[in-house]
C-alpha cells in the first residue's frame, strides 16, 4: 500500500484543491468550486500557521492528503480555531413549546426553529473530502482524525467546544428541499445560488435578511421537515466517524439545508484523550498494531498511519517522512 500522510496546505496546491472542489457535487460551503475564494483559503490557512500568538482568533488550517512519493493530493480537511469572530455563527436550534386546552382535554405540543448563535467561540472541524478511488483502505479515518491530532499538537490554538456541520438532504440537481422551503423564500435564490455566495463572499447576507421569529416546522411542506437534521447521504459515514469520536447530535441544524450540527468537549475527544506522546525509535515493532501517528507542529506537522510497539516505527515508514530516532511522536490506536 502507498503511504500517506497529512500535511498542511501551501499556496502551491491550489489547482490540486480546485480538482478536489469540482468533485464535491455541490452543497460544501467550504471547499467551494472557485479559484479566487479557494486560494483566499489558502492565504488564510498560511497566515494561520504563521501566527505566533496561541489563543484561537479566527484561524483557518488547510491540512491535506498527500501520497508521499508521487506528491498525488488526495483529500482535504480544515480546522477553524474559534468560529464568530467576525460576525456570529448562526444555527437552528429545534426547539418544542407545549401548550395544554383544558376545553378540548389536549397537549399540543408544536416543534419549532430558533435562530441562534449559541456556538460562538467554539471550534470547528469541517471541509472533509476524499476522492472517490481513495474511499477504502481507511484514509477517510486517517484524514478525519489526523484533525483532532493537530488539535492535540496546537491545544492553545482552539476552544473549549468543536463542532461539525454536515451537509444536509438534497437531490440528484443539488437542490435543497430545506432551503427551498424556508431560505429561498426570504433570499431569492435557489440553494446553489446561496451556497456558492456563501462560499465566496461569506454569511453576512444571512445576517441581513434571515428572519428572526421562530420558524414553526409544521407550516413547511413533507419533504423540507424530513430532511431537518438528515445528513446527505454520503456524509453518513463521517457523521458515525464524529460519533465514534465522542460528537453528540443535540438538535441544532444547519441554516442552508437543515443537516445536523454535531459538538463535542475538545479534551473528551477520543483522539486527543487517548493519544500518547513518546520519542520515536526506527526498527521492526513485529506485528504490532497501526496507530495514527502524528509529528512536528504547525508547518511542520504531518501525520500518517504506521504500526507503532513502544514508539518503534519501521523504517521504510520513518525514512520517507523524516523520522528518526528521538523525534517526537504522538500516536494513537486505530
Amino acid at each position: 500500500m502507498s503511504l500517506w500522510r497529512i500535511r498542511p496546505a501551501t499556496a502551491a496546491d491550489l489547482p490540486a484543491v480546485l480538482d478536489l472542489a469540482r468533485l464535491t457535487g455541490g452543497g460544501f460551503t467550504n471547499l467551494p468550486q472557485d479559484g479566487d475564494a479557494l486560494a483566499r483559503r489558502l492565504a488564510w490557512s498560511d497566515a494561520s500557521f504563521a501566527r505566533a500568538a496561541e489563543a484561537p482568533d479566527n484561524e483557518l488550517y488547510l491540512l491535506l492528503l498527500e501520497e508521499v512519493a508521487t506528491g498525488r493530493i488526495g483529500g482535504t480537511a480544515m480546522l477553524f480555531s474559534r468560529v464568530g469572530a467576525d460576525g456570529p455563527f448562526y444555527s437552528y436550534k429545534i426547539c418544542t413549546l407545549s401548550k395544554t386546552s383544558r376545553e378540548l382535554g389536549r397537549i399540543i405540543r408544536t416543534q419549532f426553529l430558533s435562530l441562534t448563535s449559541d456556538f460562538d467561540g467554539a471550534s470547528e472541524v469541517g471541509g472533509l473530502f476524499l476522492h472517490p478511488d481513495l474511499r477504502t483502505g481507511g484514509l477517510g479515518r486517517l484524514l478525519a482524525r489526523a484533525r483532532y491530532l493537530f488539535i492535540a499538537q496546537h491545544r492553545a490554538r482552539f476552544g473549549t467546544r468543536v463542532l461539525a456541520e454536515l451537509r444536509g438532504v438534497m437531490d440528484g440537481d443539488g437542490n435543497s428541499p430545506f432551503w427551498d422551503a424556508l431560505g429561498r423564500q426570504f433570499f431569492g435564490l435557489s440553494f446553489p445560488e446561496a451556497d456558492t455566495f456563501n462560499a465566496v463572499h461569506g454569511n453576512q447576507f444571512i445576517a441581513d435578511l434571515m428572519p428572526r421569529h421562530p420558524i414553526y416546522t409544521a407550516l413547511l411542506p413533507e419533504t423540507a421537515r424530513a430532511a431537518i437534521g438528515q445528513p446527505h447521504s454520503s456524509g453518513r459515514a463521517a457523521l458515525a466517524m464524529l460519533e465514534a469520536e465522542g460528537f453528540v447530535y443535540d438538535n441544532y441544524v444547519d441554516i442552508f439545508d437543515g443537516g445536523p450540527t454535531v459538538c463535542a468537549r475538545i479534551d473528551d475527544l477520543k483522539t486527543v484523550r487517548c493519544a500518547r506522546e513518546a520519542e520515536a525509535a526506527v526498527g521492526d515493532p513485529g506485528d504490532a498494531p497501526l496507530h495514527l501517528v502524528a509529528t512536528g507542529t504547525l508547518r511542520d506537522f504531518q501525520a500518517f498511519l504506521a504500526p507503532v510497539a513502544d514508539g518503534v516505527l519501521p523504517a521504510a515508514i520513518a525514512a520517507p517522512l523524516g523520522i528518526t530516532p528521538g523525534t517526537r511522536i504522538r500516536h494513537v490506536a486505530c
